[in-house]
């Protein structure tokens, strides 16, 4: 299977419920050191944590129960075509 790598970057803005759900997520995330949601996590910051949690959230369609209401939380969208 052939695949491409690309950096995107989204600006998204949240509710400080949506802030308060991923902090309490990470909280309990810290108790299971073992679950695949730490891959690639290392080193970084509890609010590196909880705002990757929310563009997750947000990009999985969590918060919207239609396609198009994603588009509440992402503002803005940067594309490249290549990255490293």
């Amino acid at each position: 299977m052939n695949t491409r790598k690309v950096r995107t970057c989204f600006v998204i803005e949240f509710t400080d419920d949506q802030y308060q759900h991923a902090k309490s997520y990470v909280e309990d995330m810290k108790r299971h050191p073992n679950r695949v949601f730490w891959r690639g996590k290392k080193g970084k910051s509890d609010d590196e944590l909880i705002i990757e949690q929310i563009t997750h959230r947000i990009l999985s369609g969590f918060y919207h129960d239609d396609p198009w209401s994603a588009g509440r939380y992402i503002i803005r969208m940067e594309s490249g075509l290549s990255a490293q």
